[in-house]
């Protein structure tokens, strides 16, 4: 097999040598050839996207291409136009890092991670001056959703489903001004149900602020 690195990849690492693709069929991801199916036809694809914001900082191991289509997905399907509920929210979202790398635990499956940073902020409080929980929701439920994108597009699969279900732990408050760090990891990817987990934690102290499962699903075309 061969050991030329994938485009997939902001970088060659010997983690990825063995996830080659075949020549079986054509993928503009990897820039090459990919052993995955053609996708079917989705409500969203993020190769359709128009470009939103820049996504040359953010950091990890996926390639540049993949970064920008994510946070392209973000900002169109998230954040939406100055009038879509939570558009300032989710516009405060800041990408660090987007990561993918073979699971050991799960017998070498790719698995991918993304994490993102939001400072809280008033319009985020509730009357008592901490984070609202809806306003929690709100982030975990699109920032939760962006590796299952990102594993969509390394698989050749469409990652951006509508969220069927969604369990969130409150364990701390977030105060004004705190840094929060949303880590997100997606768990499984089937034919029409995706998981993912999710930890918000305050980037000061360290403290848990939530964790949370998401399951989403691909929406039957003609119900929409």
């Amino acid at each position: 097999m061969s050991s030329r690195p994938s485009p997939v990849y902001a970088s060659p690492s010997p983690t990825y040598e063995s996830y080659t693709p075949s020549s079986s069929s054509s993928s503009s991801i990897y820039g090459g050839t990919s052993s995955y199916p053609p996708p079917r036809k989705v409500w969203v694809d993020p190769k359709n996207l128009a470009d939103c914001g820049d996504a040359s900082q953010i950091q990890g191991n996926v390639s540049p291409y993949v970064k920008q289509l994510i946070l392209n997905t973000f900002v169109a399907y998230g954040a939406g136009d100055e009038h879509c509920f939570g558009h300032s929210v989710a516009k405060a979202v800041k990408f660090i890092d987007i990561s993918a790398h073979e699971s050991h635990e799960k017998q070498g499956r790719m698995e991918a991670t993304t994490i993102a940073e939001v400072i809280v902020s008033k319009s985020m409080l509730n009357g008592a001056g901490m984070l609202h929980g809806g306003c929690l929701a709100f982030l975990i439920d699109n920032c939760c959703s962006t590796p299952l994108v990102a594993l969509g597009l390394l698989q050749n699969i469409n990652g951006v489903g509508v969220t069927q279900s969604m369990n969130i732990i409150f364990h701390s408050p977030g105060s004004v001004g705190s840094c929060l760090r949303i880590i997100s990891t997606s768990i499984a990817m089937g034919g029409r149900i995706m998981s993912a987990r999710c930890e918000v934690i305050n980037k000061k102290t360290g403290s848990v602020v939530a964790s949370a499962y998401l399951n989403k699903m691909q929406p039957v075309m003609s119900k929409l």
